[in-house]
């Protein structure tokens, strides 16, 4: 492990710690919301890829019930997030148990955002070095438009991070991210409530 990698762990281990006691309670009373008025378990807990597309289980809380239709598919997401789903996106609540993930040395404080495991065959060469370094809590991206930017632009934003990042890049991702989360910029995509998912990318690039 060099320096810079070294550095970039500690800092998570003491952030996340950090995070863990400062949003003790609230996880808790979440817990307790969310066990009492939504059927269904507490987490949401599905594979990702980290660093170098090795997979990990995510941990988010649980923001949707499994509502299907007659023919047993699941529901449009719009018809399926929970109204405390909504309050959790909105204040991006529902991703406090990445820091267990961040602890345990999958993620990051900061990276690029840990997408799905059905993405991998669709990134271009040049898309896929997103995952020369651990996904994050949080990352470029999210800072420059998150959910309400294309999916090429968010790649871009990941890329030029794994080529760039740095300690102080970081931090300033991280009081970046504070200052969105509050004004609640950039949740959804226009028209959607949640991202809309990734097709292709140009195999060309």
């Amino acid at each position: 492990m060099n320096l810079q990698l070294y550095i970039k762990r500690i800092f998570d281990l003491i952030g996340s710690l950090v995070a863990l006691i400062i949003f003790a309670i609230p996880f808790l009373i979440i817990i307790i919301i969310i066990k009492t008025i939504s059927k269904g378990p507490v987490f949401f807990k599905q594979f990702r890829p980290g660093r170098n597309g090795k997979l990990f289980i995510l941990y988010k809380f649980r923001t949707m019930n499994n509502l299907r239709d007659d023919l047993g598919n699941l529901l449009p997401d719009g018809e399926r997030i929970t109204n405390i789903g909504k309050i959790l996106r909105k204040m991006s609540l529902d991703e406090l148990p990445e820091l267990w993930n961040i602890m345990k040395g999958d993620m990051s404080l900061v990276g690029p955002r840990p997408l799905l495991v059905e993405y991998l065959p669709l990134y271009t060469p040049k898309q896929a070095q997103r995952h020369k370094v651990k996904p994050g809590l949080t990352g470029w991206a999210q800072i420059n438009g998150r959910n309400a930017i294309t999916w090429e632009e968010k790649f871009k934003y990941d890329v030029w991070y794994v080529g760039n990042c740095n300690l102080w890049l970081d931090i300033k991702i991280i009081f970046m991210t504070i200052i969105k989360v509050i004004k609640g910029e950039g949740i959804n995509h226009p028209g959607q409530v949640t991202m809309e998912k990734f097709k292709a990318g140009n195999k060309h690039e």
